[in-house]
């Protein structure tokens, strides 16, 4: 990949740096981030201690896999980056959609495509030098989804080869447009402008689902989307319950 090539490909301004190899990007960007004059693109070939939520690591191939991430400077504090990770989610199923792939969105922060998990997105912050606060958003994205991969993950996972078979600079280029203008948005009207776009693909509306957390069930009930502040939903014997996104996996219940 190319630097220069993805960034004249792109409608963003934003500035881009592809490196050959490194640990995490979202390490390296959060780092560099006090030093920062404007949001910044960083893309790896291969990365080789990808996190993703919870402390999980990411697995992935510099033939079959994106990673990234992107600096983003936001006014005001955490509070108001509420809901930053599923509009994330609605802006890389837009475009993956656009490019021709139908994907669907799981809470917190999840894409998937035919049930199984293509990309994956961490959000972490720090405070910005002269106030204002940092989001650094690191996006792995699958594909291609070989066997002996699959192995590793020791489950299923989703690829899109339609994807892996465009030119990867004009791919990273498509994706960070469509990212950095629902960021914009984003910072002008909050989660509010995309929970409409999120509950259209959201994959397991009205499914019975189970929370778990620390892999105990910690409560039951029907998916009914999300909030203009993110939270999941879920319809149960005492009535509609929000969610608060965190440290909690949902999975259709067996």
């Amino acid at each position: 990949m190319n630097a220069a090539h993805i960034a004249a490909r792109s409608r963003s301004g934003v500035a881009v740096e592809v490196v050959g190899e490194t640990g995490s990007t979202n390490a390296d960007l959060l780092a560099r981030a006090a030093g920062l004059a404007g949001p910044l693109l960083l893309v790896a070939e291969h990365q080789t201690a990808g996190r993703g939520r919870a402390g999980r690591s990411w697995l992935s191939s510099a033939e079959g896999s994106l990673t990234f991430s992107l600096a983003w400077r936001f006014e005001g504090g955490p509070q108001a980056l509420t809901g930053l990770p599923l509009a994330i989610g609605v802006a890389l199923a837009e475009t993956i959609s656009a490019l021709g792939v139908q994907v669907q969105l799981k809470w917190p922060n999840d894409v998937l495509k035919d049930g199984d998990k293509l990309a994956g997105i961490l959000v972490e912050t720090q405070n910005a030098p002269g106030g204002g606060v940092w989001a650094v958003i690191g996006i792995g994205l699958n594909l291609l989804m070989p066997d002996e991969m699959e192995a590793r993950l020791g489950r299923s996972a989703a690829g899109v080869p339609w994807l892996a078979r465009m030119e990867r600079d004009t791919l990273v280029a498509a994706l960070l447009d469509g990212l950095a203008a629902a960021l914009r948005e984003f910072a002008a009207r909050g989660f509010g402008a995309f929970s409409a776009r999120w509950n259209l693909r959201h994959a397991w509306q009205g499914e019975t689902v189970v929370l778990l957390d620390a892999g105990k069930v910690v409560q039951e009930g029907l998916a009914a989307g999300v909030d203009d502040s993110g939270r999941l939903l879920l319809d149960t014997v005492d009535g509609r319950m929000p969610v608060l996104a965190g440290d909690v996996s949902l999975r259709v219940k067996a």
